[in-house]
């Protein structure tokens, strides 16, 4: 471990058997494992994920992203019969989009799709790297339609079709604010009952948003991690949140991030140790020699070999200690990705 550069993105590929990859989750939200790594210790404790209780101290700050992720993609028909799929990405304004599309050739300015009776699209201009500014016409509502035709957004790596029950499961319990095209999927594993149980034990519990999009998903191709560039997400902290935090952050108190999108989001406000209110974009970009400045515990679920998000987590818990805790969890048939299990970083 020690011989690798961790400026390299090659450092940062693991071995992972195709059958470790979760397709579907699990019957019960919080039944998943749980791998804790003890960033200064370096030991490695196998759990479960309702075991997170004995982690939390009262008076810990857990923060987690309230972004909803929406059924993005749409498929439909051109007047020739021919089917294609529109994916929604950015809302521009009340009725158009910036969209990927399949296929790109069929697809440019000028041509319409039918979803279904009372719901089609003209696709408008060419966008950035590829994409389509797409124009929508509905009858209703616009988000019940959505809902109603569109499919959630699976990462690539599972390789089905979406289905109505993926509109619950792919989405957190406490998922608010629409717009994300990917779940924040560390809070995937929380029930109400383990919420509240959290909540008895004295631990306050906050919401920032960060909207995912898929950069998410989109791999490193630079040698040199720092020539990678990320895409830019919306995120938001409220007043009353940032007050929370700093309170926590003054008083010793530990402020523990639920997931990747929640410490980027409060990585891109923090300032003097603290943490700004506000809304912007950020296309921060943490990795191993960047300083984290406000988390002090960060759960996540296990991410693919060479990603931004692996990156990161070795950046707050150190590379070799990332690097041996996957290795060992591959040993030990842990689920991965989205659906899968979970670890902590303490």
């Amino acid at each position: 471990m020690q011989n690798n550069d961790l400026t390299k993105t090659q450092s940062y590929h693991y071995h992972l058997p195709e059958e470790l990859i979760a397709q579907k989750p699990i019957p019960g939200r919080s039944a998943s494992r749980l791998l804790v790594a003890h960033r200064f210790s370096k030991e490695l404790e196998h759990r479960h994920f309702t075991d997170i209780l004995e982690y939390l101290r009262p008076g810990d700050m857990l923060v987690r992203n309230n972004t909803r992720v929406i059924p993005a993609r749409l498929l439909g028909r051109k007047p020739t019969g021919a089917q294609v799929e529109v994916f929604l990405l950015n809302q521009i304004d009340a009725t158009h989009w910036e969209c990927l599309v399949k296929p790109g050739r069929r697809l440019m300015p000028g041509a319409e799709i039918q979803f279904c009776p009372g719901f089609s699209a003209s696709i408008d201009a060419t966008g950035e790297e590829g994409t389509r500014i797409v124009s929508f016409q509905w009858e209703g509502d616009f988000w019940q339609t959505i809902e109603d035709h569109g499919k959630m957004p699976l990462p690539p790596y599972i390789h089905r079709s979406a289905t109505e029950a993926d509109k619950v499961t792919y989405q957190t319990i406490y998922a608010q604010i629409r717009g994300s095209v990917a779940a924040p999927t560390a809070g995937l594993h929380f029930t109400d009952d383990v919420l509240q149980q959290i909540r008895e034990k004295g631990v306050e519990i906050a919401d920032v948003l960060l909207q995912v999009g898929l950069g998410t998903f989109r791999p490193v191709k630079t040698d040199d991690i720092a020539a990678h560039t990320m895409h830019s997400e919306f995120c938001s902290i409220s007043p009353e949140t940032a007050i929370q935090i700093n309170k926590a952050k003054a008083e010793g108190r530990r402020v523990i991030a639920v997931g990747t999108t929640s410490t980027r989001t409060l990585e891109s406000f923090a300032q003097d140790g603290k943490v700004r209110s506000g809304s912007h974009f950020t296309d921060i970009f943490i990795y191993p020699g960047k300083e984290l400045h406000i988390i002090d515990g960060l759960l996540t679920n296990f991410h693919m070999p060479e990603s931004t998000l692996l990156m990161l987590v070795s950046a707050f818990a150190g590379y070799e200690t990332i690097m041996h805790a996957y290795k060992i969890a591959v040993e030990m048939r842990y689920r991965f990705f989205s659906y899968g299990d979970a670890m902590l970083l303490i």
